[in-house]
């Protein structure tokens, strides 16, 4: 699958959407895919602190647990409180209803350090 291209990724197979000082972060069709049927996500609180690439999370599906790590560090602004009673939103439309948590970002640089779209895919199909 050809990766949106206004989105940036992180080799733990989560995407971030920036839009000046906040960004909307996601896991990818490929980490979708690869986990199957989305029953259960667990997220941070709003007001939460996080760290670039720390472990922020957890999705559960039919065939396994992950943990959900974030690209971008900052405070969670929101979370995406549909997923409660429809987490295979995430299956469904990972790059668009199924978003994760929104962040306002404490560190805007840090956008260097993760993947472009063309980038990710070397990764994802490998």
């Amino acid at each position: 699958m050809t990766q949106p291209s206004d989105l940036l990724f992180s080799k733990e197979h989560e995407w971030v959407r920036l839009d000046g000082e906040s960004a909307t972060i996601g896991i990818t069709d490929y980490a979708q895919n690869a986990l199957g049927d989305i029953v259960y996500v667990e997220l941070p609180k709003v007001g939460s602190q996080i760290e670039q690439f720390a472990n922020v999370g957890v999705i559960e599906s039919v065939k396994a647990v992950s943990d959900l790590f974030t690209p971008t560090s900052g405070e969670v602004i929101e979370v995406n409180e549909a997923l409660e009673d429809d987490p295979a939103a995430v299956n469904r439309d990972p790059y668009g209803a199924g978003w994760l948590i929104k962040v306002r970002l404490s560190n805007p640089d840090e956008s260097k350090r993760l993947l472009s779209p063309a980038e990710y895919e070397k990764i994802a199909a490998e």
